[in-house]
């Protein structure tokens, strides 16, 4: 039986990879994606990563990754198809896709969340080339330029504020004509002169050549941009994990930044657990926290 297995390779799961190396667990990560690491490789640039500035995601992600590999990590390729807790010793039961079945002590699991995207003509075109879904990862890229965050929620209307100071101009589009945001940050969003509330609109076609250059709206009207932040929400990865851990109402995993969940030895890691901000640094440190915290429970396991 293994002492760990780590569900996900993203940076969380590196991260928790490195560090329960370092503790002397014999354990395993399973990657979905063959040499995957995780959705930072989808970023064109990371200017925000104490140490490593200007650095492509992909190129990130690999550094990372091999930073696993020369610490000797086990890694196995493979699509987890169920979760479960042995009824009597407690370990745990991993199940994949090509009939395997893993074993141990905990489990810290860091499959992610993926971003819920527009699905319109473009979007998947120009990803990482003026189509981004965070905009503290990208804003800087677009100072002086002009932008457009599309959603309605807390986050669209923080992106769009956070955009502002930076960008000559941001457009918010919206689907309807009311925010579901927080009343103070629409007020404080309605008082920016530079940022222009487009509501009642959707999103019809993102367009460019290289990049992006406009984006053309239902009815036809066509908005001059540099860049677009889609603010739609994000998916957890959570489908798999077993109804003993706790969720929020997203499907969130509850756990703080120790990773520890309701399920005495399932751990989580990442941006696939209830946390303010979703970003590499974030699931780094996730991931060597909730490494330690394994640590400790596999010492009195």
């Amino acid at each position: 039986m293994l002492d760990l297995i780590i569900i996900g390779s993203g940076p969380a799961g590196l991260s928790a990879a490195i560090y329960g190396i370092r503790a002397n667990l014999n354990l395993l990560v399973i990657e979905k994606d063959y040499e995957g690491t995780g959705q930072i490789a989808l970023s064109s640039k990371v200017d925000n990563y104490l140490g490593l500035p200007g650095l492509d995601g992909y190129s990130m992600g690999e550094q990372f990754r091999q930073h696993a590999v020369d610490f000797g990590v086990n890694f196995l390729e493979a699509t987890v198809t169920e979760i479960s807790q042995d009824a009597n010793d407690k370990h745990w039961i991993v199940k994949t896709a090509d009939g395997a079945v893993n074993e141990a002590k905990a489990i810290i699991y860091a499959a992610g969340a993926v971003h819920r995207h527009l699905g319109v003509p473009g979007e998947n075109e120009f990803a990482a080339k003026g189509v981004s879904y965070c905009a503290t990862c990208d804003g800087a890229f677009y100072r002086g330029k002009v932008t457009a965050v599309v959603g309605g929620g807390d986050t669209a209307l923080d992106d769009a504020l956070y955009l502002s100071a930076l960008c000559e101009k941001v457009y918010l589009i919206h689907r309807r004509d009311a925010f579901r945001a927080a009343e103070i940050t629409v007020d404080r969003v309605r008082s920016k002169e530079n940022i222009e509330l487009v509501l009642n609109s959707q999103v019809e076609e993102i367009l460019g050549s290289d990049r992006v250059n406009s984006v053309r709206l239902v009815g036809g009207r066509v908005l001059d941009i540099d860049g677009i932040f889609v603010a739609a929400g994000s998916v957890p990865v959570s489908r798999v994990v077993p109804e003993c851990v706790e969720k929020n109402e997203a499907g969130y995993i509850v756990a703080d930044e120790t990773g520890v969940t309701s399920a005495p030895g399932f751990f989580v890691a990442g941006d696939v657990r209830t946390k303010a901000l979703r970003q590499v640094v974030t699931a780094v440190s996730d991931g060597a926290n909730t490494a330690t915290a394994a640590a400790h429970y596999i010492e009195n396991f």
